[in-house]
This record gives C-alpha cells, structure tokens and sequence, in this order.
C-alpha cells in the first residue's frame, strides 16, 4: 500500500469551482482507478481555505502511473492551476505501518 497526503490553501474566491474539481476527482479516482482504494478530501475547521487529501493506493505504481496519468487528473490540474494559492501546495508520502488494520487493504 502507498498513502499520499496533501495539504494545500485555496484562493477564496475559488472555493465553489475547487470543491466542485476536487469532488469529481477523488470520484473519478474511486470509480476508475483499480488501484486507488481511497480518497478523503478533508477541510480545516478554523482555516476555510486550507484543504487536505487523503489517499490510498494499493502501492506507489498504483499512484504514479494509474493516478497521474488518468484523464481526470490532467483535468483536476487545471482546476489546481486556478484554485490553489501558489506554493502552498505539499505532499507527503507514506507506507502504511499496520496495513492489515486498514479496511481498504482488506
């Protein structure tokens, strides 16, 4: 298994067109991507406009080929160009230490 998590701003007022883009994303990556087995889009409580992601894939080539090269995701990256605020953006990447706990991994 490969985890992503993402952190990133949003300019405000784009908040409508980036929940819109993110929802059809993570969508589009649980529904057409054989290797994506999560996708969490999560916004702070006290920061409106700080967003974070969370995704699992069934491993990194799941991630890296399945995920960064799907349509929809040429298509998020437009919506990303436009929504979030420059460099603000930061990825973390991971490997899940009890796999066996999580019910996507199942």
């Amino acid at each position: 298994m490969y985890t992503v998590m993402v952190q990133l701003d949003v300019v405000e007022q784009r908040l409508e067109e980036f929940i819109e883009g993110i929802r059809t994303n993570a969508r589009a990556s649980l529904r057409d991507e054989p290797g994506c087995l999560r996708f969490d889009v999560h916004r702070d409580h006290e920061i409106p406009t700080r967003f974070y992601f969370y995704e699992i894939y069934a491993d990194a080539e799941a991630f890296y080929s399945g995920h960064r090269r799907a349509a929809h995701y040429r298509d998020w990256q437009a919506v990303e160009a436009r929504c979030v605020v420059p460099g603000s953006k930061s990825n973390t990447f991971a490997v899940p230490q009890l796999a066996e706990d999580i019910p996507e991994g199942v």
